[in-house]
Parts: C-alpha cells; sequence; structure tokens
C-alpha cells in the first residue's frame, strides 16, 4: 500500500468514526498532542483530554454524517487535504443542513497529529 492509500483508508477511518459519534473511537483517531481546529472551537484545541471535551459537547448538539468527495496526499509529506459533505442536524430539533468542506491533516504515524476543518459557519444558522 503506497503512502497515499494510506492516508485515503486513515480518512476513510477518521470519517467513519465520526459518523458513528463514537468520542472514543474518534479521539483513538489523534495523537496525544494534537492540534484540532475548525469554525467553530474557538482557537485550537490540543491534546487529546481537550479532544475529547469538545467532541462530547459536540456530539450531544448535533446528529451528523460525512461523506468523503476527494482526497489529495501532499506527497513526500504526511498529510493531505480531504474534501467532504456533511449533513447536520439538531439534536433540539431544527432543520438538517448540508455543508461542504474541507480538512486539512498532518500525520504522526497513523494517527492525526494536526485536524484544521474549514467550512461556511454560516450554514448551520440554517438548521435553528
Amino acid at each position: 500500500m503506497t503512502g497515499n492509500d494510506e492516508a485515503l483508508k486513515l480518512s476513510e477511518t477518521v470519517l467513519s468514526a465520526w459518523n458513528q459519534q463514537d468520542v472514543a473511537r474518534v479521539v483513538a483517531c489523534y495523537t496525544e498532542d494534537c492540534v484540532y481546529l475548525d469554525p467553530n472551537t474557538r482557537g485550537p484545541v490540543i491534546g487529546r483530554d481537550a479532544l475529547r471535551r469538545y467532541l462530547t459537547k459536540l456530539f450531544h448538539q448535533w446528529t451528523m454524517h460525512w461523506s468523503l468527495k476527494e482526497f489529495r496526499s501532499f506527497g513526500g509529506e504526511a498529510g493531505g487535504a480531504f474534501l467532504w459533505h456533511a449533513t447536520l442536524t439538531p439534536t433540539s430539533g431544527g432543520r438538517t443542513v448540508d455543508i461542504d468542506g474541507m480538512d486539512l491533516v498532518l500525520l504522526d504515524g497513523d494517527r492525526l497529529k494536526r485536524n484544521e476543518v474549514y467550512f461556511d459557519r454560516m450554514a448551520l444558522f440554517q438548521a435553528g
């Protein structure tokens, strides 16, 4: 399996864990000293403990499903970018919204060391 194949397999594993909304499974995909950022975090979420707290709150608020659209490896570097489509529904009730976005990831072995998520946060206000 090439590095690109391994990174693609990892992105599918990570999205599967996110789709199950299993905090422990998602956190296991990241290094102990991971850095996670998305438009809803107020700055970086650093380390597995902080990521666990963030995901527990996030998964309590939203029912989510993620689909991989495209993956691009950084080449010689350990990481890449993947385009995704997501459907998000507030757990408190409300409209389901469709969102397209992109993640930039840096890997350390078979775990995510840095994960930066990009999408238009304004789409979330349509769910309310």
